[in-house]
């Protein structure tokens, strides 16, 4: 397959592209490296990206950012950081990259455990991962040519827990191998609308 993974240069993405690199032709896209870059938060980029890579078979998306701050604190600027970029980011990768996809191509996209466990400091981004949770489910009732769109909605990863413990007290770290089976599952599975968590 030609697959296209955003942010595959991340902690979880660069995990992600060396399990796919195997038995597949990749491309690797990016903000500041990559074999092409894009800004998600901009739906002309995106679009310029899509000329560059043609027409792929899968769509792997693990970009995108929001503000973390005290709910006294943000502004309402603070919450378009995470609207613009996670989630209109993602919604923009579907709704523009479906028509670079070969029929029965896939799209996965990736928020957190946020969505459903938040922690402080997390209001904008725990808001824009709920709000990709239900866009998937909904554009999977109406995406044509046999695509699919998936979620992986993951726990903190191993390989970023001394960077984030303080703030998920008690919480698992998640084993990077059952992250990069969530991806493998919406890839090579069969399954559309789905979000699939890996919490524990």
């Amino acid at each position: 397959m030609k697959i296209l993974i955003i942010g595959g240069h991340g902690t979880i993405g660069k995990t992600v592209a060396s399990y796919f690199k195997d038995n597949n032709d990749l491309i690797i896209a990016g903000r500041t490296k990559g074999d092409v870059l894009v800004d998600i938060a901009d739906s002309k980029s995106i679009t310029s990206m899509f000329e560059k890579t043609g027409k792929v078979d899968a769509i792997i998306c693990i970009a995108g950012e929001a503000k973390w701050d005290n709910f006294k604190d943000l502004t309402e600027d603070d919450y378009y950081i995470g609207i613009k970029s996670k989630l209109m980011g993602q919604v923009n990768l579907v709704r523009i990259g479906k028509d670079y996809l070969n029929p029965k191509g896939s799209i996965t996209l990736s928020t957190g455990i946020l969505a459903d466990d938040p922690v402080i400091k997390t209001t904008s981004a725990s808001m824009v991962n709920g709000g990709i949770h239900s866009f998937v489910q909904a554009v999977a009732l109406e995406i044509e040519n046999q695509i699919r769109v998936n979620v992986v909605s993951s726990g903190m990863v191993e390989d970023a827990y001394e960077k984030y413990k303080d703030y998920f007290p008690g919480h698992n770290p998640i084993p990077m191998q059952k992250v990069i089976n969530g991806y493998v599952r919406s890839v090579n599975g069969k399954g559309n609308g789905e979000v699939i968590r890996i919490y524990d």
